[in-house]
């Protein structure tokens, strides 16, 4: 996968050249593109059974990265769309971040051959910590933690297993083990238009003091502007699904609202 000016992966601040980057979310379920609620899967709502048309549609509109997620996978621990996401990875020319179902360092290599840019590590990080850092190690710029939460712990497999486990703590140690950013989601957000945990997602950039790409409740471009605002702590992006699938956010209209915020508009 090429790089984009808008997405930088190095070491380096990352995010967007305007500071905070937008990405569309994709999640599959049963071949088809679906969203949930909270995490819910018996509140599932189908927006296509095409998920290659709507990765071309997003970029279409402008979208220079995308989030590509397998909850079937996320449930399973094993990916059930391994066709889907390559063909998405082989038509796009912008870089996608993977995640469902990567639970062995072989799931993590495979999903990166056939041509994520990024790969998304959830259940793995608390159940056998070694296999991130054994990831890091082979992908260091390429791997990203998801960390989903519900009142601040740790939920785990698809968001259908609690822990007691603070996710500010998770977020330490895939610190502590190479990782360069996270996906923060608070899952009771998800889905539900009810605005983002701003206050949980600052609190963990600073705390811990990693990257963070905030997820869960975006209902607004007002949303996305706080966020931007609030990017000198580390965060690098945002995870954009029902807002856009429900016609909430304008993509394009928000990427030339970004450019006019750079400007001082």
């Amino acid at each position: 996968m090429s790089y984009c000016v808008f997405c930088r992966f190095g070491p380096g601040t990352g995010g967007s050249v305007w500071g905070v980057e937008v990405w569309p979310a994709i999640d599959l379920r049963g071949g088809k593109c679906v969203r949930l609620k909270q995490g819910d899967y018996a509140r599932e709502t189908v927006f296509g059974d095409d998920p290659a048309a709507m990765a071309r549609h997003w970029v279409g509109l402008g979208a220079k990265c995308l989030h590509l997620v397998d909850l079937d996978g996320a449930f399973s621990g094993q990916s059930a769309h391994l066709d889907i996401a390559r063909s998405i990875f082989r038509s796009l020319k912008i870089p996608v971040q993977f995640g469902g179902g990567l639970r062995t360092a072989e799931q993590i290599d495979a999903i990166l051959d056939l041509g994520a840019q990024r790969a998304i590590i959830g259940t793995v990080a608390v159940d056998n910590p070694e296999i991130v850092e054994e990831a890091v190690r082979r992908h260091p710029e390429s791997i990203v933690v998801g960390i989903d939460a519900r009142q601040g712990n740790v939920v785990l497999r698809g968001w259908v297993e609690k822990t007691v486990v603070p996710a500010v703590d998770l977020a330490r140690r895939m610190k502590d083990a190479g990782v360069h950013r996270i996906i923060y989601t608070d899952v009771a957000r998800d889905g539900m238009l009810s605005g983002v945990n701003f206050y949980e997602t600052e609190n963990l950039c600073r705390e811990v003091g990693i990257r963070v790409i905030a997820s869960g409740g975006v209902s607004s471009a007002e949303d996305v502007r706080t966020l931007w605002e609030r990017r000198a702590c580390g965060i690098e992006g945002v995870i954009l699904g029902r807002a856009l699938y429900d016609r909430k956010i304008d993509f394009a209209g928000l990427r030339r609202q970004m450019r006019s915020w750079k400007t001082g508009g």
